[in-house]
């Protein structure tokens, strides 16, 4: 009898490359590089796999609770003689410690991870010597794209900087999206991911940096709902390929990524020169430009990979794009079934299968357009604007009309409260930008990459 099994994104992908190795399209080396296992680890692999099916991938621990699993008070202790007693010690010491002093006894690595789930650091940090070498391509072009950003004066020095964001295959070393962005953002990685995509499918994993686009960091204070998340430092942009099944690889220095790296150096000669023959000097005329000039690059410069077949994979055609690119953020619903979004105040209604959702978590998609959807459980919710509450419409009736005199102008109103603390960056600052352009989802900067 055919037996069901359930596969989540991580189990999928390392059955595809199991089969790639099996057919002899990915030899394997290669396969340990993409599974991060070792070369003894992928065989072992391939020999369940052949012998079990697909249920070789599933781990038979699936669901149980580990039976040496360490107690939260014992943590919760250990964390805070790290703090007060034992502060300073480097870990080794600390753990022996634990076991000499105070009873527990925990390995090192143990230790290491109750106080980095915690958030405190080694006093002592060793960093030893790396030898570099140039890698190979990988065999086949969808393996992995690089992604990153160059701020450059790529209209002239009289216009000054703006940043071109741009994605390239490893194996081919063919540009495969690109556009110019005011700042290094978020959104325009967003338009990045979504451009390529669309016009050539999911990769396998991702090359990037560590900027905080990519990955927050590991030593902030986390609230209590991040910490009952699975991911809690994931960004929007690592959520969006957890969804999209594509692995994200932190690259640990710019000589990692050089093929990128040598890309940006190329356009800075190139892509300069025409731009300025071609008198364009801002980023719409310039993203247009990028249309026509990447297909061009793409014959002069890029190779053929080992293997013709390309390992893209195209999302399905009834998948609603606009809820994978967009931001997501969880909120509360109020007593009102009102959600508070910044300034914004949606009123959600009721409908067949709940007469309220007061007290649930809902999630808020905040799209590429700057309109906003709200969603539980998968579903679409019935939304419109909350009424305005009462603080805001005083502020109306005492200020109707804006002041048309040019010395005394009108105070703007917002109506999200005053917070005292630090000094906050204001709308127009390059932090914000990536959440509150609008972006008109007809005009695609490279949309006919061939």
């Amino acid at each position: 009898m055919r037996e069901n099994i359930t596969l989540n994104q991580d189990e999928q992908r390392r059955l595809y490359i199991l089969n790639q190795v099996i057919e002899g399209k990915l030899i394997a080396r290669k396969a340990a590089g993409l599974l991060q296992r070792s070369v003894r680890q992928v065989r072992r692999m391939l020999a369940k796999y052949r012998k079990r099916g697909a249920r070789a991938v599933v781990h038979g621990n699936r669901g149980r609770r580990p039976v040496n699993r360490l107690g939260a008070k014992t943590a919760k202790r250990v964390v805070k003689l790290a703090r007060d007693r034992y502060a300073g010690f480097n870990q080794q010491h600390f753990s022996e410690l634990l076991a000499e002093q105070e009873g527990i006894r925990l390995s090192r690595s143990t230790v290491r991870r109750i106080l980095a789930t915690a958030g405190i650091p080694s006093p002592r940090r060793r960093r030893p010597a790396k030898h570099r070498s140039r890698r190979e391509r990988y065999p086949q072009e969808g393996m992995l794209v690089q992604i990153d950003g160059s701020p450059h004066c790529w209209f002239g020095q009289q216009h000054g900087q703006v940043t071109l964001l741009a994605a390239i295959d490893d194996a081919t070393g063919k540009v495969l999206s690109a556009v110019f962005r005011q700042h290094e953002d978020a959104q325009g990685y967003f338009l990045l991911m979504r451009t390529l995509v669309e016009n050539f499918g999911c990769p396998l994993a991702v090359y990037r940096d560590r900027h905080g686009i990519f990955q927050r960091s590991k030593n902030r204070d986390l609230t209590i709902v991040e910490q009952l998340e699975d991911q809690p430092n994931r960004t929007q942009f690592g959520r969006l390929l957890a969804e999209l099944g594509v692995q994200s690889i932190a690259s640990h220095s710019p000589q990692s990524k050089g093929r990128i790296e040598r890309l940006f150096g190329t356009f800075q000669d190139r892509l300069v020169n025409e731009l300025r023959l071609m008198g364009i000097h801002n980023m719409d005329e310039a993203n247009a430009k990028l249309m026509e000039f990447l297909p061009r690059y793409n014959r002069r410069f890029a190779v053929r990979p080992h293997h013709a077949a390309t390992v893209y994979r195209k999302l399905p055609a009834t998948l609603d794009r606009n809820t994978i690119f967009c931001f997501k953020y969880r909120r509360t619903v109020g007593m009102d079934n009102t959600v508070r979004f910044y300034s914004h105040r949606i009123q959600i209604r009721s409908d067949s299968y709940r007469s309220s959702y007061a007290r649930t978590r809902i999630e808020v998609h905040e799209r590429m357009d700057g309109s906003l959807a709200v969603f539980y459980r998968d579903r679409c919710l019935a939304t419109t604007d909350a009424p305005a509450e009462a603080p805001l419409l005083r502020v109306r009736q005492n200020n109707p009309t804006p002041s048309s005199d040019p010395k005394h102008p009108a105070k703007k109103v917002s109506s999200r409260p005053k917070r005292s603390g630090r000094r906050k960056p204001t709308q127009d600052h390059p932090w914000r930008q990536q959440f509150f352009q609008p972006w008109d989802g007809r005009s695609n900067p490279v949309s006919e990459l061939s």
